[in-house]
């Protein structure tokens, strides 16, 4: 009989704002764990939220082997932790980081009504079992959510930003402030070609999910049979990156005590689908690959799905990557929803609010549209790269072509 433990440990405060008003401070403390006893190829799980002694949760764990959840898998072993956490704020100094916030925002822009939220989030998350594994990672960052709403506007909100820091930066946030905000009475027209500037997590769920190894096995999958063929641009590379420079909140391992070498794994390369995801479950049950991809279920076995799916960048800001591409503008949509991916890969996305931009520097509002596309063209010929992370945006951008219709 072997044993294993999931623990994860998460404090986050929160600091509410409402209509230009701060209304309110949340706090809470969470220590959830699990604990796995394994036996002749059955798992005994138990489930705990807040403190309890080893002895009494493997206890536990060990009557729960009479519900036969199937693991007939090798525990791995290894020893390995890591800590990305900086400067988290302390209570008094989110509070006081929201005031300065909210002065800043109402006094610069006072034709605008504000919400939102200022957080502060520690977290380690840790795994280890009698086969030797001792595995542990801590994060922690400091984030920003505002919505703004026009004094003239009949919406609900006009518009939204967010901003993640693991050391807060107050110019950071006031650039980043400014930009959304100084031009959003200038009205402009569309540009000629519709090129599209957002965060590529916007877009990459279709992409992600048509890599489960289990869905290209079964034929459901709009990439099936396409393993080892050139799909899409050979400017899209995407892989499984939780390495140092790009992990975020994330483990380095997955649930089945699976950690790639330089902490990556590649599924695109240069357009050419070089594999699936598929833990050990999948990966046995349906003899292909195993890619480490299993994420931890605290009440259950591991499940299929652990992939960050990010986007190798072409390390160009936004305006640069625009600048190569022979193109001048792109829309920022920052208002957007009832639409998305649909089972064959079409997409629809209506946009109620927009900006124009150069890239760099938000130029004015545009009229509201509805953006179409398709994952294969979205990916492939309309694909025209991903940005490295820059400060005005506080993030990576993807920049693609689409079609634009009405609303």
């Amino acid at each position: 009989m072997t044993k294993e433990k999931y623990i994860s440990i998460n404090t986050y405060s929160t600091v509410k704002l409402e209509e230009n008003k701060i209304v309110s401070f949340n706090k809470y403390d969470k220590l959830s764990q699990s604990f796995r006893v394994y036996k002749d190829g059955f798992v005994g799980i138990h489930y705990q939220q807040g403190k309890m002694s080893d002895k009494e949760g493997y206890s536990l764990a060990e009557k729960n082997l009479e519900l036969k959840r199937p693991y007939p898998f090798k525990l791995e072993g290894g020893k390995r932790s890591r800590d990305k956490k900086r400067k988290i704020l302390s209570d008094s100094e989110l509070m006081s980081k929201a005031k300065i916030v909210l002065d800043y925002l109402t006094k610069n822009y006072p034709n605008f009504i504000f919400s939102g939220t200022l957080f502060a989030q520690n977290a380690t998350e840790a795994q280890k079992n009698s086969a030797g594994m001792d595995y542990s990672t801590t994060d922690g960052h400091n984030g920003i959510n505002i919505s703004f709403k026009h004094k003239k506007s009949k919406d609900i909100y006009d518009g939204y930003f967010s901003i993640n820091m693991r050391t807060w930066n107050t110019k950071t946030f006031k650039d980043i402030a400014d930009n959304y905000l100084a031009n959003y009475e200038t009205k402009v027209k569309f540009p000629k070609e519709c090129i599209i500037m957002m965060a590529p997590w916007e877009f990459t769920g279709m992409l992600v999910q048509s890599l489960n190894a289990e869905g290209l096995a079964l034929g459901t999958s709009l990439l099936a049979g396409k393993v080892g063929q050139k799909v899409f641009s050979d400017k899209l590379t995407l892989l499984h990156n939780v390495s140092d420079a790009k992990m975020w909140m994330n483990t380095f391992w997955d649930a089945d005590g699976i950690v790639h070498k330089g902490d990556k794994l590649t599924y695109i390369k240069n357009g050419k689908i070089l594999r699936g995801y598929a833990d050990k479950r999948i990966a046995q049950k349906y003899n292909v690959e195993c890619t480490g991809s299993a994420y931890q279920n605290y009440q259950d076995i591991p499940q299929n799905g652990w992939i960050t799916g990010t986007i190798a960048t072409t390390g160009k800001s936004p305006k640069e990557i625009l600048q190569a591409a022979g193109k001048e503008y792109a829309i920022l949509p920052v208002l957007y929803s009832g639409g998305g991916f649909k089972e064959d890969g079409t997409y629809a996305m209506p946009v109620q609010a927009s900006y124009l931009t150069d890239g760099e520097k938000i130029l004015g509002m545009l009229p509201p549209f509805t953006m179409r596309s398709n994952m294969f063209d979205m990916f492939g010929k309309d694909f025209i790269g991903v940005s490295k992370f820059t400060k005005i945006w506080n993030k990576d951008m993807m920049l693609v072509k689409m079609e634009r219709g009405k609303l």
